[in-house]
């Protein structure tokens, strides 16, 4: 499984690390990046290797009612080659997500707290995912995204059954090579990277919370400072 990841590296950096044109705006630090919003997404486009926005909720070409097809996030590696679902898409349109560290949960006697796992070497590292647009039956498109996952490994391991792939920058060339279209041969260029993990805030559960502040292990947010008692009373404007 994976919920929640950050990227907080500048969008020059991305472009350089993975070779990618890029047409879009700069984008502030993000430490809380959450399923539905917006992601940026390393594929295969018309004018080679892109970097692009796609939302972080996949559905599938053939599907009519979205409100009737489960909300998917993350695709099982073990058994998308033969899921109608993605076999397609780990076929032909595979990508990878950008990303500075992701995040589990442990449960504690006080409840459960969101734990970071930053990768061992590496500043960014590229979850391997999967992409599909879907068309709906008024003309609206969505470029959707998943995430593949494994059987968790190494410090993962203690917090979650389930972990991200990964593609090393040396295997992007086919990973991202729509060419390449057998989706086994295809999975084999992912691995499972190793990870320090430390807790951070559990104000990181809720979406709508961002900022670097979210990465201390600190469970309240700081009380402002009183004003001094002599301060003058009423409106400052």
């Amino acid at each position: 499984m994976c919920g929640r990841f950050q990227l907080t590296v500048p969008v020059e950096f991305i472009t350089r690390l993975f070779s990618a044109g890029f047409s879009g705006e700069p984008y502030p630090p993000r430490y809380n990046i959450a399923p539905t919003q917006p992601v940026h997404v390393v594929f295969h486009g018309h004018d080679g290797r892109e970097l692009g926005l796609m939302r972080w909720q996949f559905l599938p070409g053939w599907v009519k009612d979205p409100k009737k097809f489960p909300f998917i996030i993350n695709a099982r590696s073990e058994s998308a080659v033969e899921k109608p679902a993605f076999r397609n898409a780990v076929r032909r349109r595979r990508a990878v997500l950008p990303a500075t560290a992701f995040y589990e949960w442990e449960t504690t006697e006080n409840g459960k707290r969101p734990v970071m796992f930053t990768p061992v070497g590496d500043e960014v590292i590229a979850l391997a995912a999967i992409w599909e647009t879907w068309s709906g039956p008024d003309g609206e498109e969505m470029d959707g995204v998943a995430i593949l996952t494994g059987t968790a490994e190494g410090e993962p391991a203690r917090y979650h059954d389930r972990m991200p792939l990964t593609v090393p920058l040396e295997r992007l060339e086919g990973w991202l090579d729509p060419l390449i279209d057998d989706g086994d041969e295809a999975l084999r260029l992912t691995d499972k990277r190793g990870y320090t993990a430390r807790p951070v805030s559990k104000l990181l559960s809720n979406a709508r919370n961002e900022g670097a502040g979210l990465l201390n292990a600190e469970d309240e947010v700081p009380e402002p400072a009183p004003p001094p008692k002599d301060a003058a009373q009423g409106s400052l404007f």
